[in-house]
């Protein structure tokens, strides 16, 4: 019998790990040139990690850790958005489970749950309908996060909800794109990355193609990748390959899910219900323009946002002095430079998003990195 377990097997296959290794090598081998790859997601950093890639990899090749973590991008003040919403008479705050433990300036969802406030994690967004029916007396708030992978999801939720007239759900929309923040991390004088590894699951929605103008601007390799070490090897393999070739080119590694184009209709369903929103503020990046979406005006009455914009807090809030969150998202730091690593700042006391999200690179140090958990 075939079980689950036999189709991932062999991407973490121990054998096949150590000769990608060895090509990696003898390719990098062939230049001086120190190859700083940026690896986009959480989950691509969680896997280099966990399961010890970076150790079986040259000198010469360097991973600098991404903004793709829905979670540890959130600034404050949209965490400080949901907890207002939940303290709302007659009001169910529906959000998926990572942001539950995400502190805001005013404390996290769960210590607003301790006190009273009707705040439910879900792992799969249509459970919110379940939720609604059951709740015809309260207003249901679906706090919506997450890059080109999930957002059509919660389009889904808002076209099931239209077309059932499940009118009391309402919507805060934080989903945000993954092209303008790679723009954003290149744009800084200070960014050492000259490789991109991208993330196969936004991919498998907006194609392949979404990273054509990242390769054209900046001259960087981009190769879209899976997240079995066996992925990640393979796609460094074709990085190295690239730069020592000279060339920078847009590459698919992940073929076996990803094309170039991509979903078109989980895009169409997307664009009818959202469009790009002018700017939205990252934790970490700042202000970027055109990088989130934002429901469609035909759409408003849904929009938790602009019905609760008299009680939502508008005070932009940077985080704690001692948390290194912003640095590590823009690659500009690891997680071991942060002085609160390990000791302040662990995943049973978080300070900053990187900590507590599951994909946040201190989160993937911390659980899978040599550190001595003092404290």
């Amino acid at each position: 019998m075939i079980t689950l377990n036999d189709f991932y097997q062999g991407f973490r296959d121990p054998q096949t790990i150590r000769h990608l290794a060895q090509l990696i090598a003898q390719e990098a081998a062939k230049t001086d040139d120190q190859i700083n790859i940026m690896e986009v997601c959480g989950g691509h950093t969680h896997t280099i990690m966990k399961y010890g890639l970076l150790q079986l990899l040259p000198d010469n090749i360097k991973f600098i850790h991404g903004p793709g973590c829905p979670v540890c991008v959130m600034p404050k003040e949209r965490i400080d958005h949901a907890a207002t919403l939940a303290s709302q008479a007659d009001t169910i705050l529906v959000t998926l489970g990572d942001m539950i433990r995400v502190p805001g300036s005013m404390g996290s969802l769960a210590q607003f749950r301790a006190k009273g406030c009707d705040i439910r994690p879900i792992y799969d967004p249509l459970d919110t309908l379940t939720i609604a029916r059951d709740n015809p007396d309260k207003t249901v708030i679906f706090f919506a996060i997450g890059f080109e992978t999930s957002a059509p999801m919660t389009a889904a939720l808002l076209a099931q909800a239209e077309a059932l007239k499940i009118d009391n759900l309402l919507f805060h929309i934080n989903h945000v794109l993954v092209p303008p923040a790679i723009d954003a991390v290149m744009s800084d004088s200070r960014s050492k990355v000259n490789a991109f590894i991208g993330p196969a699951h936004v991919s498998v929605i907006s194609g392949a193609k979404i990273y054509q103008s990242t390769v054209d601007q900046y001259q960087t390799p981009v190769v879209v990748s899976g997240f079995e070490p066996v992925d990640v090897m393979e796609s460094i393999l074709r990085i190295v390959t690239q730069k020592v070739a000279g060339k920078a080119e847009l590459d698919n590694q992940y073929s076996r899910s990803v094309s170039y184009e991509g979903n078109l209709a989980a895009q169409q369903l997307v664009d009818k219900y959202f469009m790009v929103r002018d700017s939205f503020r990252w934790r970490g990046l700042g202000p970027i323009a055109n990088s989130a979406l934002t429901l469609r005006p035909e759409y408003h009455h849904r929009d938790a946002e602009r019905i609760y914009v008299k009680v939502l807090p508008t005070t932009e809030i940077d985080d704690h002095k001692a948390c290194m969150c912003g640095d590590i998202l823009r690659g500009l730091a690891n997680p071991k430079d942060c002085k609160v690593f390990g000791r302040g700042c662990s995943p049973q006391t978080p300070l900053g998003s990187c900590m507590v999200s599951s994909e946040g690179a201190c989160n993937a140090y911390y659980r899978y990195g040599e550190v001595s958990h003092a404290n």
